[in-house]
This record gives structure tokens, sequence and C-alpha cells, in this order.
């Protein structure tokens, strides 16, 4: 009995490392479908939005963008204009 325990919670120390990095990957996408959103509004794919982003050398990271997407479109729409 003592075994069958000690290798259930050796499978869910597994189960919570792997879901760790499951859960940022989910994130990062997650924001990445807000951002595309936001900016196909704009007439921009995500990728052209991304890479004149990164060209303008603006440093705003994903996260950030996609809260401004979400909860400040103007602020966002700012962004885009600058990027344009």
């Amino acid at each position: 009995m003592l075994t069958v325990a000690k290798h259930t919670v050796e499978k869910g120390l597994q189960y919570a490392y792997r879901d760790r990095k499951t859960k940022k990957r989910n994130f990062r996408s997650l924001w990445i479908q807000r951002i595309n959103a936001g900016v196909r509004e704009h007439g921009m794919s995500y990728s052209e939005f991304i890479g004149k982003l990164q060209k303008s050398g603006n440093t705003m990271n994903r996260k950030v963008l996609a809260d401004l997407a979400m909860n400040h479109p103007d602020a966002f729409k700012a962004v885009v204009e600058s990027v344009k």
C-alpha cells in the first residue's frame, strides 16, 4: 500500500512539473490570439505587427500588448498607429 502511495505522489510531481511548462505555453498562445484580434481591427496581421514593432525598437512584451488590446483599446490603437 505504501509503494502505491509513493508512486502516486511521484507521478503527481511529474505532472505538476510538466504542466507548469504547459501553462506558460498556453498563456503565450492566448496572448498572441488576443493581439491578433486587436490588430486585425486596424487592418494588419499579427506577424506584420510584431515585425514592425521589433523594427521600431519597442520593448513591450506580448502579455502587456494583450492586456492593452483587451482592456485599453485606445492605448492599443496608439501603439498600432505608432508602428504603422
